[in-house]
């Protein structure tokens, strides 16, 4: 069972917009320092929508190689065809996955199917694999999922037990999806940057899937909460609010990579076009904010 905090992998380019390895590997050694239980790869926050097919493969084996089963990783497999998201993921659980992460199967504004055939997706991605499937339950999607569907899920579909809840009143569908899934559900996590995390934990949250950049910052809330100091938690996630809603209503997925270049981690904090680059001014209110923290990623390259 996967508990902890899974911060997602940001994606690493070049001024020019080609894949830079070298800073890949660097963000991912510097993730498992500040203390990351595990880490996803090819999420929304790791620009996965800009992705060829043939990076996405050389991403998962060359982060997969490198990590050497330090922590376990987590692979984004999403795609609307579910041929396509079976052979993802079966390709990503024989580099040596832990689990893949699956939104329900949805393109653009409008295009969705059933609950249905949203049941049938993920039933047959489970009959291919043999590692846990984490639905990823956010608004992107568009696809309205209840707290009943997902327990059904879990309930009826092997290897389906992993829950990231980042819809509005997360807190009130978490704490109903573990009421109806009951030991079914292994893994209700927290996500969103980690801007309900303690409503989530309270919840009965027991992972969380936040950005990258200071997962040290995010495992002094839930090490504490776990531990049953309820005050010390509460206290730390005080302390580290302005920084979670920097990167959660300000910066967004750039957030870590401006942290990570701040910090000498990587080379290069560019998104790919035509994904803007931060303002100035939102990057010098990040690192502003985090600097009053003294986050690791700031030091970690220096």
């Amino acid at each position: 069972m996967y508990r902890g905090v899974f911060p997602v992998a940001p994606t690493t380019f070049t001024a020019s917009g080609e894949l830079d390895l070298a800073s890949q590997k660097r963000c991912i050694d510097f993730m498992i320092d500040a203390g990351s239980n595990g880490i996803c790869i090819l999420a929304n926050f790791s620009e996965q929508f800009l992705l060829a097919d043939d990076e996405r493969e050389l991403l998962t084996r060359t982060i997969l190689e490198h990590v050497a089963g330090r922590v376990p990783v987590i692979v984004t497999t999403t795609h609307f065809s579910t041929r396509v998201c079976i052979a993802r993921s079966r390709r990503a659980q024989e580099m040596g996955a832990a689990m893949v992460m699956v939104m329900p199967p949805y393109h653009g504004a409008t295009i969705r199917v059933p609950e249905a055939q949203t049941f049938e997706f993920f039933a047959a991605l489970s009959n291919a694999l043999t590692i846990p499937i984490m639905v990823q339950d956010a608004p992107v999607s568009g696809t309205p999922l209840s707290a009943a569907f997902l327990a059904r899920m879990a309930t009826e579909i092997e290897h389906l037990a992993y829950f990231k809840i980042e819809t509005p009143f997360a807190a009130a569908k978490l704490r109903e999806l573990i009421r109806l899934g009951g030991d079914a559900i292994e893994g209700p996590w927290d996500g969103e940057e980690a801007i309900t995390l303690l409503p989530d934990l309270d919840a009965g949250a027991t992972g969380a899937m936040t950005g990258g950049g200071y997962p040290d910052g995010i495992r002094r809330i839930v090490d504490a909460f776990a531990a049953g100091r309820r005050e010390e938690a509460i206290s730390e996630y005080q302390r580290w609010l302005p920084l979670i809603n920097c990167e959660n209503r300000q910066g967004g997925l750039l957030s870590a990579k401006a942290l990570m270049q701040e910090g000498g981690v990587i080379t290069c904090e560019a998104p790919r076009h035509p994904f803007p680059a931060m303002h100035p001014a939102t990057r010098a209110g990040l690192i502003e904010t985090a600097r009053r923290l003294d986050p690791l990623v700031l030091r970690w390259g220096r």
